[in-house]
């Protein structure tokens, strides 16, 4: 495929950042699960970062579906607790920040790392994405539609990270430097 083809869906993850949802305005109190699992879909920092892992997943791990499952989980963990126990935690808007940063990075760089630690990376990324999300999610169903909208997202990621393979190393750069451009754009304030 032409790097101008692989260019072209640079926009997809250069959209301009929703700061995540803490203060509720955005999003508040989501309830059921066609809620949750539209939510996803209506940040630029979730789709991007959700796509980002199915990306760098399928670019440069050996075990490719670890780090997704991996993001999933932790994130299901962060909702759960945020929802059961109204805790916000500290910083969470830096922590989504840092996230997004790193997965462009990782995506940009086709970072490879043995499958625990790629687990890992993934799974600290996504405990503020879902500490921040469990704050808005009302019941298990909000929940359920979020998860797995982020799963389906991570699929979509690894497909297209697969097909990514094969295209220009600066094609895959311009995709990571495209979601770390999230960071820059909420540490600036644009976003």
């Amino acid at each position: 495929m032409k790097l101008t083809r692989w260019i072209a869906l640079t926009p997809l993850f250069a959209a301009a950042a929703a700061q995540a949802h803490t203060d509720g305005s955005a999003h508040a109190h989501l309830s059921g699960f066609v809620a949750g699992a539209l939510h996803p879909l209506t940040g630029p920092d979730h789709l991007a970062a959700m796509l980002a892992v199915g990306l760098w997943s399928a670019l440069a791990l050996k075990s490719p579906l670890r780090a997704p499952l991996a993001f999933a989980l932790s994130l299901l963990l962060g909702a759960g607790l945020a929802m059961a126990t109204g805790w916000q935690l500290p910083a969470v808007e830096a922590g989504i920040t840092v996230s997004l940063a790193v997965l462009g990075l990782l995506v940009a760089l086709r970072l490879a790392m043995p499958p625990a630690a790629g687990a890992a990376t993934a799974a600290i990324l996504a405990f503020s994405h879902g500490a921040a999300h469990g704050l808005e999610l009302q019941g298990v169903a909000a929940l359920a539609g979020m998860v797995l909208t982020t799963l389906a997202l991570h699929g979509t990621g690894l497909a297209l990270g697969w097909k990514l393979r094969a295209a220009p190393a600066l094609a895959r750069g311009l995709l990571g430097a495209s979601v770390a451009a999230l960071a820059l754009a909420r540490l600036g304030g644009v976003a």
